[in-house]
């Protein structure tokens, strides 16, 4: 969740917002349009289905994604990117570009070769 503080600059403010790793991938996938949570459950490997519930939350709260219920039963919810959400996944690409490039060398540095 944001904190209430002044920024020292813009990318302070940005890593703020995206809130560590599971905001980042949760936004990521829904970059090709609406998921709902069983989809982005199995889509974001390794996230807990309770800190899913809440990053979604958080994530909604900030403004970067809708979350959209359809009374049906049994009931369906989506969630979709937000055109705020939708330009931070723009300023997101190139470093989700850079790290596709240098994934090998980053593998290599975790497991200290």
């Amino acid at each position: 969740m944001l904190k209430r503080r002044t920024y020292t600059c813009g990318l302070d403010a940005a890593l703020d917002i995206m809130g560590g790793k599971w905001k980042a991938l949760v936004l990521w996938e829904l970059i090709d349009g609406p998921l709902r949570f069983g989809e982005l459950r199995r889509r974001v490997a390794g996230i807990s289905e309770r800190v899913l519930i809440l990053q979604l939350r958080e994530l909604e709260k900030c403004g970067l994604l809708h979350r959209e219920l359809y009374h049906q039963v049994p009931p369906k919810v989506e969630y979709s990117l937000t055109g705020f959400g939708q330009s931070l996944i723009k300023a997101m690409t190139p470093l989700g570009e850079w790290g596709e490039r240098h994934q090998a060398t980053i593998e290599a540095l975790e497991r200290g070769d």
